[in-house]
Parts: structure tokens; C-alpha cells; sequence
């Protein structure tokens, strides 16, 4: 049975930045109850005093942040690459041949961007734009979805044990979203992540994401 407590504790834990916001003590409790009165009163089907609301907000208990500005520090160095175009597939029977004959016309390349990722419905390839009529034609054969020229790809060198680290990609795109910076993709490995933008949006997430290494 749903009540007012579940409801403003399901809410909060959905809203990272409110979460967030309410671990370092920044907001409100009277503002934040008349924020969620509308919704809470949607979900129970009835009236609810603001007053109960923000009962319920003081025996909220927000995960205190465990990253450290230490962790942000040591990452690595940013290299930023322009001139990216990604393309989606659905995958088919003959993909993999394809993604074969791509693999072939570009391994001796030297410098050249390549990135093949892929799930059980779609195939994705993030490539230099030299190589958009050589995806065309190795791929002509397949459903294209979706093609996106002119991005722009932010590589980071990850800290040690990365994977370990508690909120490290959280506290990234919280700060992007707070700028208005939209990602259209990302890709990471153990030691390296990569963020791709469009390119109004590089020089800006390029200045934000060092200012994170050196605060």
C-alpha cells in the first residue's frame, strides 16, 4: 500500500539532482513539498497537506556522496577528435560480414578513427568522416537507422580502479546536464571513457571537463 512516505522516498531516489541536492542540506523542505504535492496527490488519488510532505522529506535519508574530489584529479588526459560520423544498423544475418569487409579495407590504416559496438537488435559504427563512403558500401547492403555526421568525441584516461569508484559518471553528467550539454553517445573501456557531442557543444564540454580535473 502506497503512503506518503513511499511515494516522496520512490520520487526522490528518481530524481538524482534532487537527491543529490538534499544530501549536501541545499534545499527547501517547504518549496520541495509544494514541488511533489501535485504529483504525490496523482499517485494516492487524494489530498495531501504539505505539511505531511515534508515530515516525510525529514525522515529521508539521501546516500551521502562517496566520490572524492581526489578521484576527479586523477584522471588522465582529455584528447578531443573532430570530424566523427556514426552510423546504426539493424542487425542481420549478414552484418558481421560486413562489419568483416570494413575491418579489412581499414587494418592497415595508421591514425584512422574506427569504433564497432552492438547489442542483440542494432549494430553501431563511430567512424572518421574519410570513411563515410566506405561504410556506405560495405554496409549497403544492410537497414540503415540512423547516421550522424560532424561529432566531436572527448577521451578521458579513467583513475585506478575506476570501476570501483562510486558516483565517477554520475557527478560527470550531472555537471554536463547542469550546462545544457547533451550527450548523443558514449563509450567506455577499463581505463578510457568517450564522450561524443555535437560540435557546437565541444569547446564547452571540453573547458568543463578539465575544470573537474583541477578543482
Amino acid at each position: 500500500m502506497n503512503t506518503i512516505t513511499s511515494c516522496v522516498h520512490n520520487m526522490l531516489r528518481h530524481q538524482p539532482f534532487l537527491d543529490d541536492a538534499l544530501a549536501k542540506d541545499l534545499i527547501n523542505f517547504s518549496a520541495l513539498a509544494e514541488y511533489l504535492q501535485p504529483d504525490i496527490e496523482k499517485e494516492l488519488r487524494k489530498p495531501v497537506k504539505q505539511g505531511s510532505i515534508i515530515m516525510a522529506l525529514r525522515r529521508y535519508a539521501p546516500k551521502k556522496n562517496l566520490l572524492k574530489n581526489s578521484n576527479l584529479r586523477e584522471m588522465g588526459d582529455i584528447v578531443v577528435r573532430s570530424g566523427i560520423t556514426e552510423y546504426t544498423y539493424l542487425n542481420s544475418r549478414s552484418i558481421l560480414s560486413s562489419q568483416a569487409e570494413l575491418l579489412n579495407i581499414v587494418k592497415n590504416e595508421v591514425g584512422i578513427y574506427f569504433n564497432y559496438s552492438s547489442n542483440y537488435q542494432e549494430s553501431n559504427i563511430l567512424v572518421a568522416n574519410d570513411l563515410r563512403e566506405t561504410v556506405a558500401e560495405c554496409f549497403k547492403n544492410e537497414i540503415l537507422v540512423t547516421v550522424k555526421e560532424d561529432l566531436s568525441s572527448i577521451t578521458i584516461a579513467l583513475p585506478k580502479n575506476s570501476s570501483k569508484t562510486v558516483g565517477l559518471y554520475f557527478y560527470i553528467f550531472k555537471l554536463l546536464a547542469y550546462e545544457g550539454i547533451p550527450i548523443f553517445e558514449m563509450i567506455s573501456t577499463s581505463n578510457y571513457f568517450a564522450l561524443f557531442v555535437e560540435k557546437e557543444y565541444v569547446n564547452q564540454a571540453f573547458l568543463l571537463l578539465n575544470e573537474i580535473k583541477i578543482s
